[in-house]
């Protein structure tokens, strides 16, 4: 089981997409994903999640929101608890990544970026809802066999 943050930066209608090509055997290899990594000891999500922003892209947050988390179950690399956010609002020069390439997509394109299919419904409840979220998605191999999505404490439907 590990810890994980994800922030989906927000500018001029865009996300900052991080397009994994540089790491080898990266499990996110090829697909597009927001910003973020693993905890490190003693870090609350929050922390994790500035710090691997300004990791990765040389960026500094001033305004982000705690969006929803995110349980991931796979058969091929166990449980993964990520804390999801999203950010409005930064300083500083953005850096190359060495996980990979920094695009600044248009939100109504993401859909079409090679993505996993569980973050297809939290981009989607990203846009869509206001309220914090619990979604778990269950992978065997990259195919998403079920989901759960909780808001405000009533099961809703994960599309």
């Amino acid at each position: 089981m590990f810890l994980t943050t994800l922030c989906y930066i927000e500018k001029d209608d865009c996300y900052l997409m991080l397009h994994r090509v540089k790491k080898e055997n990266d499990l996110n290899h090829d697909k597009w994903i927001g910003v973020g990594g693993k905890f490190e000891a003693g870090e609350m999500p929050e922390e994790c999640m500035l710090r691997e922003v300004k990791e990765e892209t040389g960026l500094t947050l001033t305004s982000y929101r705690a969006r929803g988390v995110i349980t991931f179950i796979s058969n091929e690399w166990g449980i993964e608890y990520m804390h999801l956010f999203t950010a409005d609002q930064f300083t500083g020069e953005m850096t190359d990544c060495d996980e990979g390439e920094l695009v600044w997509v248009p939100k109504k394109e993401i859909k079409d970026l090679k993505l996993w299919e569980g973050d297809k419904i939290f981009l989607r409840l990203l846009d869509e809802c206001e309220e914090y979220f619990s979604l778990k998605l269950v992978y065997e191999g990259d195919t998403l066999v079920d989901k759960k999505l909780i808001i405000a404490g009533k099961e809703q439907k994960a599309e």
